[in-house]
């Protein structure tokens, strides 16, 4: 139960929790781990929720909370040391380590590619090919013809007809696979070493994250990657040292990129935004990326549902490695709905509820509803408040003057909220789950 003290406060806990992260050490096996039911998870929820992932061709799934393992599973012939591809997932990590080339002086994101590939790397005109920087690159909105590789292409084409104008650089966003892969050349070229060296040396070592980039495709263990989105969820930083400090970088690659799809940062897929786009498609899907998510989460998807869920006001990091889920996606799929559906409903939840002390009486029930929701109090129920998971007031609705309310399922989509009942007597808080 909490009361309204509790849902000011956890705002607070929101911004501060990092402070309380544990990171593994860099070398060896060890890392620390947290019951479910020191959560107050409920062990039939996370049995569901490992047996759903199985059902999915999953290979390998970790969720870290604070940065300790909660759980950790591995399906068929996979194991802790066997090794995987990151898809586009690996797009997030070049996203860093692109921050960690200008934090040191080798690029600036506000640089025209050319300064580092050469003029005439695209069909372009020499003074449309000017206006394309790095910055446009992290953003997906170089403004060239993605329609010249197919989406999810995994064809690299470098040559200068595959890079044709279309658009004025920021104007327009498309996923485009082959202006960000030679973004990867754009790093050797800018640091003078090859990617796997700079990536060991200045992340992989300090964050004891190991794995190797294959024809543009990052490799690595399910645990390395579990590494990396601690790292992120730190903001860049490991264990009190700052890796990547630029914290204007960090905040710029986590946030809106630019207008046109704001669920895009620099290679990061965005949650809670206005609207997203898709990859291969030029249309703006009205509302949030991943709904039943925290509005904060941020993602690195990649084709068959490889996946890096970085939820800050959770404190969680959740990690998937296998085939396909169903449907092959280059990004965001229904997989991650049905995903976050299960892990937003984790906590154990009662029938029935007292808030306490000078309190009214209160039940609400069925707690998870699917249908309805049926609301018993002791006194007059004069107004109901529905505030989302991070404490937003999101609804209010009329009270009905008696002990009972109905409260139809169709008024709320899927996820947990406080359910605030006001009486004569006060306010009564109810923890409410929704599927």
């Amino acid at each position: 139960m909490r009361t309204l003290l509790t849902l000011s406060l956890s705002f607070w806990i929101t911004f501060s929790f990092s402070q309380n992260l544990y990171f593994p050490p860099p070398t060896g096996s060890e890392w620390q781990t947290t019951a479910p039911e020191e959560l107050g998870w409920c062990s039939d929820k996370v049995d569901s929720l490992i047996r759903f992932v199985e059902d999915k061709n999953t290979k390998a799934f970790i969720i870290l909370k604070d940065g300790r393992i909660v759980v950790e599973e591995y399906f068929g012939t996979f194991t802790q040391d066997s090794l995987w591809y990151w898809a586009s997932a690996g797009k997030s990590l070049m996203g860093a380590m692109i921050g960690l080339a200008q934090q040191e002086g080798f690029l600036s994101i506000g640089d025209p590619t050319s300064d580092y590939l050469g003029e005439g790397w695209t069909a372009c005109s020499p003074e449309d090919e000017q206006l394309i920087t790095i910055r446009h690159q992290l953003s997906m909105a170089s403004g060239l013809d993605d329609s010249l590789e197919p989406a999810g292409s995994i064809v690299n084409c470098f040559d200068p007809e595959c890079f044709q104008c279309l658009a004025a650089p920021g104007t327009r966003w498309a996923y485009h696979n082959s202006a960000y892969r030679i973004l990867q050349d754009v790093l050797e070229e800018a640091t003078g070493v090859n990617k796997n060296v700079y990536t060991l040396t200045r992340l992989g070592s300090r964050i004891g994250m190991n794995g190797l980039w294959f024809d543009y495709i990052f490799f690595s263990r399910a645990r390395d990657m579990a590494r990396f989105g601690l790292f992120t969820l730190a903001r860049g930083t490991w264990n009190g040292e700052a890796i990547l400090s630029d914290t204007a970088y960090f905040n710029a690659m986590v946030n809106s990129s630019q207008p046109v799809n704001p669920s895009y940062g620099y290679l990061w897929w965005l949650n809670g935004k206005a609207s997203y786009m898709l990859p291969g498609l030029q249309f703006s899907f009205p509302g949030s990326l991943l709904p039943d998510a925290p509005a904060d989460l941020i993602a690195a998807l990649g084709k068959n549902d490889q996946k890096v869920y970085v939820a800050p006001s959770e404190g969680l990091v959740v990690v998937r490695m296998g085939e396909s889920a169903g449907g092959v996606m280059p990004a965001a799929s229904s997989f991650d709905n049905q995903l976050w559906q299960r892990i937003m409903a984790l906590e154990c939840t009662t029938a029935v509820e007292e808030t306490g002390l000078d309190m009214p009486d209160l039940k609400v029930f069925p707690n998870p509803t699917t249908e309805g929701l049926q609301i018993n109090s002791s006194l007059p129920i004069r107004e109901l408040r529905l505030f989302d998971i991070h404490g937003r007031l999101i609804r209010i609705m009329a009270g009905s003057g008696t002990g009972r309310q109905f409260v139809n399922r169709s008024a709320l989509s899927s996820g947990v909220y406080h359910l605030q009942v006001m009486t004569d007597a006060g306010p009564a808080v109810e923890r409410l789950v929704v599927r």
